[in-house]
């Protein structure tokens, strides 16, 4: 019994460390072919020849930018054509922060995935390990008690082995700390850029309109 548990510890954070190479070599594809995508609209929206073109391009690609410019394009249209609205009471800016915001939110939580299992794998494998470790220090000092002898060949053997456990631990550890840091410093440069984009876009869309005029201008001239 005492051994199956030792075992089971190895064989979990066997498991635990196949995760964690696994989550990283899918996240490192996943942002490497997000970054490619995006670079790739971001030219091809910001060279457009005008407004109508810019949303057909955005309708056309499906990067994280192209969905803010679609929700952006949506906003905005419905936006020209309810001025009257209580809902686009303010102006064009006012009507699109929140949507984007909101899809900004929603693009990053997509994102996230897996950094939270990360995180996990991070800091609760080295207790694993220690738990194995400790496991397998009570069952050797057992051992040694029924046998009645603590020579140092004794002593150092079993111990020697319940302390792999704890090595492994931290062995399957120290990765996922590493990549969850790395991804996580690569979502702050993705939400950088996203925030640009999305104050780029709503400066953009703010030209394209006329102000709204005032209640009682015309009568007052």
């Amino acid at each position: 019994m005492d051994t199956l548990i030792v075992n089971s510890v190895f064989l979990l954070l066997i498991l635990v460390s196949i995760a964690t190479w696994s989550i990283a070599f899918m996240k490192y594809k996943q942002m490497k072919q997000v970054a490619l995508v995006a670079e790739e609209f971001n030219k091809e929206f910001w060279n457009a020849k005008s407004w109508k073109e810019g949303e057909k391009i955005a309708d056309d690609s499906q990067s994280d930018l192209a969905l803010i410019a679609q929700e952006g394009f949506s906003v905005f249209n419905e936006y020209s054509k309810n001025t009257g609205a209580l809902k686009y009471a303010g102006d064009i800016r006012e009507a699109l922060e929140s949507p984007l915001h909101q899809e900004t939110q929603k693009i990053l939580r997509r994102h996230e995935r897996g950094l939270a299992e990360l995180a996990s794998i991070g800091s609760t494998a080295p207790f694993i390990g220690l738990f194995g470790t400790v496991w397998g220090i009570i069952n050797a000092m057992r051992t040694i008690s029924e046998s009645g002898q603590a020579t140092i060949d004794m002593v150092a053997g079993p111990i020697g082995e319940a302390l792999v456990a704890t090595a492994i631990g931290i062995a399957a550890a120290l990765p996922a700390v590493i990549f969850y840091n790395y991804f996580l410093r690569k979502m702050k440069i993705l939400t950088t850029e996203l925030d640009t984009f999305n104050e780029a876009f709503i400066r953009l869309a703010s030209r394209q309109i006329k102000p709204k005029k005032v209640a009682g201008e015309d009568n007052a001239k």
